[in-house]
């Protein structure tokens, strides 16, 4: 009699298997048919210009841009096989991307187009062009630069295409590389893409005249008041920076700002030197304009250090957290999608160490080092955020790998100096620190001030 309990237990555990069975059949038909729903309506979704902020929403280019753009979602719309017109549109996207700031809405707009085009003609030229570019816009250098790489063997003579391995091998850390496919871009075509990216790669290897060079003759073979070339004047203007030459470096921001009235990264290098000479209001006043037309993090950044130095800390920290805040929404797209999403890990351990975050600081330092653990710039970030938390020898390994290049960066050589210093070894650090400050270069006085201090105890 003791069999009857055990025969209706196995009854009531057949009836809980069968019902469990059906509620998991019923879950994943309901993931199935949400996620089939969400890929209907990502597919569906059209993508249109957005409203630009500032100066630049009255230009001409502007209403060329719309009405172009309009031209060309009408022609997609009734023609779904038109690649050309889903290119031109993606490129047009990219374009003003790289004009508004707003890379999370147009590289998503963008990539939707290439991805159209590619579904249907999955070695189209042009649309794996467009997608290398967009990946390394959205800082996915490896698939950027993986995707470089199929280019390539399909055109070997695109320098267009020598320009993305350059990118894509100077992000991923692979220098030899880098220096390989310029000489091979500027052989193809020496233009204003090819010698911008001569002049860095000299740059990050220690060469600020060839670098100089470089980059002036990138500007030469542009045309004035383009954004492309007004984007590499203030390169050359930065480079002047870092040489301590900041009478040349303000003469290439002001002829910028001529040429490109209410152009954003013009104001925001006079707001580097306005900061430099200590016109704090001056500084505020550039940097609220540049922030005013364009999406981007390090122009908020520095008006988040000009409100603090001119003693408005309410502001600063506000403008910090929004920083973060508005990083971290993009890190997230980053992390959770494989096709788009900006990965801004490096920019987000800078911007706690603002904010004297040194845990998140290391987590994100960490995580962006584990994308790309041969990048001199990674390495940089992560040994400066260990030395932020006072652990030295940690620092060590990391700065040791960000030198690698001989790069003659001040900002760089100071923080290495520093970590020198403080592991100990006085002759090395005493080299970096002398060589970053003798031209008196335009890094934060901050850092100056420290280099300084710990020079003359050596």
């Amino acid at each position: 009699m003791f069999f009857l309990p055990l025969k209706n237990n196995r009854m009531k555990k057949n009836a809980t298997y069968i019902i469990m069975g059906l509620v998991i059949a019923v879950t994943l038909s309901f993931i199935y048919y949400t996620y089939s729903n969400k890929e209907k309506a990502v597919q569906n979704e059209v993508y249109a210009l957005q409203p630009r902020k500032g100066s630049s929403a009255e230009s001409e280019e502007w209403k060329n841009t719309q009405l172009r753009a309009a031209k060309l979602l009408r022609t997609i719309q009734s023609d779904t096989a038109d690649n050309k017109s889903f290119l031109a549109l993606a490129s047009l996207f990219v374009q003003e991307a790289r004009i508004t700031g707003n890379y999370a809405y147009y590289d998503k707009a963008a990539m939707k187009y290439v991805n159209e085009v590619l579904k249907n003609d999955p070695e189209n030229f042009e649309a794996m062009v467009l997608q290398s570019v967009i990946y390394l816009s959205q800082h996915h250098f490896a698939e950027g630069l993986a995707t470089a790489n199929k280019i390539v063997a399909i055109n070997p003579y695109s320098s267009y295409v020598y320009g993305l391995l350059v990118d894509g091998d100077v992000e991923m850390g692979n220098y030899d590389s880098a220096v390989s496919h310029a000489e091979k871009m500027i052989n193809i075509r020496p233009d204003i893409r090819s010698y911008s990216r001569v002049s860095y790669l000299r740059e990050i290897h220690g060469d600020y005249p060839g670098a100089i060079e470089a980059m002036k003759l990138a500007v030469e073979a542009g045309t004035g008041g383009e954004e492309a070339t007004e984007w590499a004047r203030i390169q050359l203007g930065h480079l002047y920076e870092n040489t301590g030459d900041t009478t040349n470096a303000a003469m290439h921001y002001a002829i910028a700002l001529s040429e490109r009235p209410g152009y954003a990264y013009a104001l925001a290098a006079l707001a580097r030197l306005s900061l430099a000479a200590k016109d704090y209001r001056q500084a505020i006043r550039y940097y609220r304009q540049a922030d005013s037309s364009v999406t981007d993090f390090s122009i908020k950044e520095g008006l988040a250090e000009a409100y603090a130095l001119a003693g408005d800390l309410a502001k600063s920290t506000q403008l910090q957290q929004e920083v973060i805040t508005e990083m971290n929404g993009e890190a997230k797209a980053g992390n959770t999608d494989e096709n788009i999403g900006h990965y801004v890990d490096r920019e987000l351990a800078y911007a706690y160490l603002n904010v004297k975050d040194n845990d998140k600081a290391l987590e994100h330092a960490l995580l962006e080092y584990n994308r790309r653990p041969a990048n001199i710039d990674v390495n940089e970030a992560v040994a400066w955020v260990y030395y932020q938390r006072g652990e030295y020898a940690k620092a060590l390994p990391y700065i040791k790998t960000a030198l690698k290049t001989n790069s003659k960066n001040p900002t760089l050589l100071c923080r290495a100096g520093l970590i020198f210093a403080k592991t100990g070894d006085k002759t090395t650090a005493r080299l970096n620190l002398q060589t970053a400050l003798q031209h008196n270069p335009l890094i934060a006085d901050n850092l100056k001030a420290e280099s300084v201090r710990i020079l003359q105890t050596l």
